[in-house]
């Protein structure tokens, strides 16, 4: 009897490997290799020239009391975005960035007053009225000017192109890897983009008065994309 139960646990464990086996790629007669590819990294750039700026223009005042330093201030901003919009720059170009009230100090420890600081930015989309708008803006009591931060207004479309370029240059480098390694390249089984530059700021300096003829050269720009692409190969 002792036999017979031993003889039926070696069947069921028999059983019970044969089983484990099934639908597994080794049973077959060898392990199943994962799919290989290259993954190369491609860039592409657009060279353009700007063509509008962006500049945050700011009023400081100073007063006897806080009430009194921010009603000055804000008089004297109202003065500034009427200027700037006369000039011809949009309401909707045109966004506070900062407002505050500090006191002052006469010897480091006494307030002897306060200061109230309002800054707006102000985007200007045509780059030929840039100075106009400027000498507008320090006319009407800006004593704080920085900029400015150059771009494009079709930047959308430069990245789009610069994306495509990206690709092209990564199938370029694949192309030459799968050509030195002698396989076949195949289609693309992932593609990931990179990290984008956005327009490049200038803010170089404050300028307590600026010149109504004060240049704005644009010079050139690049816009840049960068895409990981993954390529299936033979």
């Amino acid at each position: 009897m002792k036999l017979v139960r031993i003889a039926v646990l070696v069947a069921v464990g028999a059983a019970v490997v044969a089983l484990a086996g099934v639908g597994r790629p080794e049973s077959a007669g060898g392990a199943e290799q994962p799919p290989g590819g290259i993954t190369v990294i491609g860039t592409g750039t657009v060279k353009t020239v700007p063509d509008e700026a962006t500049f945050s223009l700011g009023v400081q005042s100073e007063g006897s009391t806080a009430r009194a330093a921010l009603a000055a201030n804000s008089e004297q901003m109202r003065r500034l975005i009427a200027a700037v919009k006369a000039a011809g720059v949009a309401k909707e170009d045109i966004q506070t960035q900062d407002v505050s009230i500090s006191p002052t100090y006469d010897d480091g420890t006494r307030v002897s007053g306060y200061s109230a600081r309002n800054s707006v930015s102000v985007r200007i989309r045509d780059l030929a009225k840039a100075g106009a708008v400027l000498d507008a803006a320090t006319n009407a009591g800006a004593n704080e000017v920085y900029g400015p931060m150059l771009d494009r207004s079709d930047r959308e479309d430069l990245q789009a192109k610069a994306l495509r370029s990206a690709v092209a240059d990564a199938r370029s480098k694949a192309e030459a890897l799968a050509d030195a390694a002698d396989v076949q390249l195949g289609q693309v089984t992932a593609i990931s983009e990179g990290f984008e530059g956005g327009p490049q700021p200038y803010w170089s300096a404050t300028l307590a008065r600026a010149d109504a003829s004060a240049p704005i050269e644009p010079g050139k720009q690049d816009v840049q994309a960068s895409v990981t692409v993954t390529f299936a190969i033979s």
